[in-house]
């Protein structure tokens, strides 16, 4: 980890592809390190869950419709998405100097799907305030986080108990990192009891998505 910050930091000093070619054979080697890692808790993490996929993100940016033209990213990150339909919500991690964490959630869902959430939280939010008031989701996410509409959506009273929960579109937990954390020995092991204290959280919405507002399965 600690090669990899360093090469990370040196890269955004340098973000450019003269640099990045010069330096290519450096990022073949710690890419595959890191893949190594990454696949290593992909493993782990499918003895507890069932997973359906790995995405190791791209070094290479999308520059096409970005004012900063810079060609790559200064992170590496993967997700793993859970086995649909069944099962729902996508794991994350970032690796990344001073912005290191383990994340997860519904950071897009469709208008079918959040329309369904919303409904929920306009019914009871008893099972969702349950989870989000749980020790150990305290202790490794703080709180329910994710983007908002400025008021209440179409068709929700702006007035409704619950509409802080019900203006979100977007329903994640964070645990950030410090640099000194990922550069422990212990790192790996506290990547998968975040990512394994998510599952509370995951069960419950997929319960909700897999359901309708009567409890009778759509699947």
């Amino acid at each position: 980890m600690k090669k990899t910050f360093e090469y990370l930091k040196q890269l955004k000093e340098n973000n450019n592809r003269e640099w990045f070619t010069q330096h290519k054979s450096e990022y073949d080697t710690i890419i595959k390190e890191n893949k190594i890692f990454f696949n290593r808790i992909y493993t782990e993490l499918q003895e507890y869950d069932k997973l359906k996929g790995i995405h190791i993100s791209r070094i290479y940016r999308d520059v096409r419709f970005s004012k900063d033209k810079t060609p790559y990213k200064t992170d590496f990150g993967v997700g793993y998405s859970r086995s649909k339909p069944m099962l729902r919500g996508g794991y994350y991690i970032q690796l990344e100097p001073g912005n290191s964490f383990v994340g997860g959630g519904f950071w897009g869902p469709d208008a079918k799907d959040l329309l369904r959430i919303r409904k929920e939280f306009e019914i009871s939010t008893k099972e969702i305030e349950k989870i989000t008031s749980d020790e150990t989701f305290i202790k490794y996410f703080g709180e329910l986080k994710g983007d908002a509409v400025k008021t209440a959506p179409r068709g929700f009273d702006k007035n409704h108990p619950a509409i802080d929960l019900i203006r979100k579109k977007q329903f994640v937990v964070m645990r950030k990192f410090t640099d000194k954390e990922v550069f422990a020995d212990n790192f790996q092991e506290e990547v998968l009891k975040t990512l394994l204290a998510m599952r509370p959280f995951f069960d419950y919405m997929s319960e909700v998505l897999t359901t309708d507002l009567n409890g009778e399965s759509i699947i």
